[in-house]
């Protein structure tokens, strides 16, 4: 297992009869699921915008509750940014903004 994997393990979060969530940064190529909630908040990174037009963003891109998810590239340098599949488009994103969507995990 790799880093990357070793921190998403650490990272997720078991909820007793549902499944795995995870953020979708701390998600792999091929993982899958729906997003259960898109929160952003403000982490101390600089995400180059405000928290509230980050949100605003996610949201027109796609990004709601109930949308089928699944992250299919990532960048070689530093796994960033990443591609996800979004119901029915393809949509990039910086981890760091990723970060802000919860998914749960389809069960394998």
């Amino acid at each position: 297992m790799n880093n990357l994997s070793m921190d998403r393990v650490a990272m997720a979060e078991t909820i007793p009869e549902v499944g795995i969530t995870v953020r979708l940064s701390d998600a792999s190529v091929g993982d899958r699921g729906v997003i259960i909630d898109v929160r952003a908040e403000d982490d101390g990174k600089d995400h180059g915008v405000d928290i509230e037009e980050l949100q605003r963003r996610l949201l027109e891109f796609g990004f709601v509750e109930g949308a089928r998810i699944e992250v299919i590239h990532e960048g070689a340098i530093g796994h960033d940014p990443i591609a996800v599949r979004l119901d029915d488009m393809r949509v990039a994103l910086r981890r760091r903004d990723a970060g802000d969507v919860i998914i749960l995990l389809d069960r394998p």
